[in-house]
């Protein structure tokens, strides 16, 4: 049948104009453009929780890292100041035996030209200072009715060496049991020339015994013998382990003395006659 005069059918249009131009017309932008999607809730969440716990653990980092810093140094120094402390120790330990001998401490022997007699046959002779005192004690005691014997002073090495070792043979003594009495030559206070053994004219049977405590002479030292800068050396029981000896009195009235026995054995304050300080003397002589 002849159509021809029935309207014809609009041909379908394209949906998109796009459709009808060909793919080498279309721009490279209009190609293939993919359909980007909505991130979902979760990975939106995500995005913003990230940043600020990163931030957190940052700024945790931040305020401990200083700390364990300080910590460190701190325990680094604590260590240190320990390890200098056990240093100092060793080395006082060290020095402390360096110097002692059966518990004596070394004295420099005192020159001959400063030596003063104190008996009129100058066999018994003290430093200068200490000669002036010990006459000056001597005479207060005598006007109070004691008569103070000078026994002993300055003794030389030499006869510290025979002191110490030949009586210490003729009594068969081991060295540390003479030392208890007498000072190993080079130890002995006796050296310096400020030390001075003391007994009592009238009872003369305690020389250089305990026993001297007894006597008139001791009972006026013990009062008396600070205001002329004199002081018992070894007192009962005294740390070193050196009999008490009554007898032996030691000068301290000028710098040059107290410095001797002082400075050289590390006390700290001076102390009078009888509270004399456990490290104050060394030494002794027995003979």
């Amino acid at each position: 049948m002849d159509n021809a005069g029935l309207p014809r059918k609009p041909a379908k249009l394209s949906a998109s104009p796009a459709n009808n131009i060909p793919k080498d017309d279309i721009p490279e932008a209009l190609r293939d453009t993919p359909i980007l999607k909505r991130p979902s809730r979760w990975r939106r969440s995500l995005l913003i929780i990230a940043p600020l716990g990163l931030g957190a653990i940052a700024l945790t980092s931040a305020m401990l890292l200083p700390q364990s810093e300080v910590e460190l140094a701190a325990t680094q120094e604590q260590t240190e100041t320990s390890l200098e402390a056990s240093e100092s120790e060793s080395e006082s330990e060290s020095e402390s035996e360096a110097n002692d001998l059966l518990g004596h401490l070394p004295y420099e022997e005192a020159p001959l030209s400063e030596l003063q007699r104190v008996t009129a046959d100058g066999s018994i002779k003290l430093r200068t200072a200490a000669a002036n005192k010990f006459q000056e004690m001597s005479a207060a005691a005598r006007r109070s009715g004691v008569i103070l014997v000078p026994l002993s002073a300055f003794r030389s090495v030499a006869k510290q060496e025979y002191l110490f070792f030949e009586i210490k043979a003729q009594r068969g003594q081991v060295a540390s049991k003479r030392a208890e009495v007498s000072a190993p030559p080079g130890y002995s206070e006796h050296h310096t020339g400020y030390a001075i053994d003391i007994g009592d004219a009238m009872t003369p049977a305690t020389n250089l015994s305990p026993s001297f405590e007894n006597t008139p002479a001791f009972k006026w030292l013990e009062q008396n013998a600070a205001y002329y800068s004199f002081e018992m050396s070894f007192p009962r029981d005294n740390p070193q382990g050196i009999d008490y000896e009554p007898w032996h009195w030691r000068f301290v009235g000028d710098s040059h003395s107290l410095e001797t026995f002082y400075k050289a054995q590390k006390v700290a304050d001076p102390v009078s006659n009888l509270s004399v300080d456990p490290t104050a003397g060394w030494e002794q002589l027995e003979e």
